[in-house]
């Protein structure tokens, strides 16, 4: 359950950290770094150890440690407590003391590895499609994308408009779905259309083959608007 486990650096490399911290530290010092395939490591089966270095908030685990110990017949480990640094400068969402949970966080949004060269696409405009279900943050995504100075596209409002008297879509889906799906005023009621289509596949189809290609085709017409607007 780490934050952003995603992000938590190969075991190896982090390793080669540690052993450079401890060459600083102390270059006589000995000492074994072993990967830990469960909360406690060596620790309960070990006759040798006989000191834990605990933080406040894993105190806990040093007395579970010893429990261990103990059931398996082993002496308690002196439960050695530290105070962990602050870290002044955290932001609301991270963590008050240093640490690498706040450090994955400062990660978000730095490239993780260059981006992927392929000559057939073209080198402008870039087109970035957001997509995402309700509530999963499209719209918050596409105003900061519009403050950093991209040419939006919102698609459901394209959705919408083909669907207008003298829409491109209009004349099709009317006398494809019949005059019923009209409103008096000669508005599509798309309530009424939804109705028609949800749970009849095939009808499902037949509405889709219409709109989606005249909703694709007016993307590329602002696609390229915004390319002539640079």
């Amino acid at each position: 359950d780490k934050v952003l486990m995603e992000l938590i650096e190969p075991y190896e490399l982090r390793t080669a950290k540690l052993r450079e911290f401890l060459e600083d530290v102390k270059p006589s010092l000995r000492y074994d770094i072993v990967p830990l395939a469960d909360p406690y490591g060596p620790a309960i089966t070990d006759p040798d150890l006989q000191c834990l270095v605990v933080s406040e908030e894993t105190r806990k685990g040093g007395d579970a440690v010893n429990k261990k110990r103990l059931e398996n017949g082993l002496p308690e480990l002196a439960l050695y407590e530290i105070v962990l640094m602050k870290d002044p400068e955290h932001s609301q969402n991270e963590e008050e003391k240093i640490s690498s949970s706040s450090l994955r966080q400062r990660l978000l949004g730095t490239l993780l590895r260059p981006p992927r060269q392929d000559p057939a696409l073209p080198s402008r405009p870039y087109v970035i499609g957001l997509t995402g279900g309700t509530g999963s943050g499209k719209t918050s995504i596409a105003k900061l994308l519009g403050r950093l100075g991209a040419f939006l596209i919102d698609a459901d409002k394209l959705g919408h408009a083909v669907y207008v008297p003298g829409g491109p879509a209009y004349e099709r889906v009317v006398a494809t779905f019949g005059a019923e799906i009209l409103n008096e005023d000669g508005t599509i009621n798309r309530k009424v259309l939804g109705a028609k289509v949800f749970g009849n596949q095939e009808r499902l189809k037949n509405l889709t083959d219409i709109v989606w290609p005249e909703i694709a085709r007016m993307v590329k017409e602002q696609i390229g608007e915004a390319d002539v607007q640079g």
